[in-house]
């Protein structure tokens, strides 16, 4: 029951930060410069005043702001994103089918960095607390800092560059060959060859996040008392370092992790623009473009309400790693 009521709280309030953002991102959309009507009315060649405003009246532009705010808010509660008329098909459509590929690359990128950077990180103080390798130790931070340093966009300029141009070996690209017409494993062999440049990019500035976070704190536990102990009872190095250690230094690790979710959203918009990746991020690059606000709102609240519910997630694994916050859930 106890955890009944901490994930329905937990909802209740992923549900207001929801609406929240959705307000605050119209609010924010309509007091940028421009107006799709004129847009609109531009690209059809017509400079007819009656024209735009009759445009302006179709997309309800000519309300005042807080009643098109209402209105809004109240599609939003029905799940109804409104309807794109730069693309003319509904804005749930457009998202839907670039939804996918997004997810598939934040996945991928996700998993990629959190493997290699924790592993790393692990190294670097597995060499530090033995100190047999302080090399070692050195080298991987420096890497690390390298990664940290280095601009997402020219990482993903460098990757192609290299790996596409110099030495052939992988797609720049898209997410599959055009024109192969391929189906089953040998399609899922050619996305995933697609899929390998635009994960690097995208993972390689978090996984640099990760060897310094994991490292720092598996070199603040090391220096508790109980991993003394355990080392003076006779247990390996390695025994101390995988059960005491690593153990409790995963609650930052898991912290950063819920964090680095909502971020590679955003960075994920650079990469699908460098890769020709079919991602939301570059739907909403195009959306703001092409000045299609409902399609542009309607990629900031999927975008925001995905963040939200990777924390949520993340408060629930907080529950797994760390067994002092359940006793002290059932204790209030």
């Amino acid at each position: 029951m106890s955890f009944v009521r901490f994930l329905a709280g937990r909802l209740v309030k992923a549900v207001i930060v929801v609406l929240a953002i959705a307000a605050l991102n119209f609010v924010l959309v309509r007091l940028a410069p421009g107006d799709p009507a004129s847009v609109l009315a531009g690209e059809a060649g017509a400079t007819d005043p009656k024209f735009v405003d009759e445009l302006r009246a179709r997309f309800g532009l000519d309300k005042p702001v807080w009643e098109q705010l209402l209105i809004y808010l109240g599609q939003v509660v029905r799940l109804d994103l409104g309807f794109s008329y730069r693309n003319q098909v509904p804005v749930i459509a457009l998202i839907g089918e670039r939804l996918p590929a997004t997810l598939l690359l934040m996945t991928s990128g996700f998993l990629f960095s959190l493997v290699a950077g924790v592993g790393l990180g692990v190294l670097a103080a597995r060499a530090r607390f033995l100190e047999r390798g302080r090399f070692l130790d050195s080298v991987v931070m420096t890497i690390a800092l390298v990664f940290y340093a280095t601009p997402l966009f020219w990482l993903a300029l460098m990757l192609v560059i290299l790996f596409s141009v110099q030495l052939n070996w992988l797609p720049a690209f898209g997410m599959e060959s055009v024109g192969a017409n391929l189906t089953g494993v040998s399609r899922a062999v050619d996305i995933a060859r697609h899929l390998v440049l635009p994960t690097l990019a995208l993972g390689f500035f978090f996984m640099a996040v990760y060897v310094r976070l994991t490292r720092a704190a598996m070199l603040e536990v090391m220096n508790q008392d109980y991993v003394r102990t355990a080392l003076a009872k006779g247990l390996s190095p390695r025994e101390v370092l995988r059960k005491h250690v690593l153990r409790n230094a995963l609650l930052p690790i898991v912290t950063f992790a819920g964090v680095q979710l909502g971020q590679m959203a955003g960075g994920a918009v650079l990469v699908e623009t460098v890769f020709a990746w079919p991602g939301v991020g570059r739907l909403m690059f195009d959306a703001l473009l092409q000045r299609d606000y409902q399609l542009l709102l309607g990629v900031f609240l999927i975008t925001s309400g995905t963040v939200v519910v990777f924390n949520l997630l993340t408060d629930i694994v907080y529950l797994f790693v760390d067994p002092r916050i359940r006793v002290e859930g059932r204790a209030r």
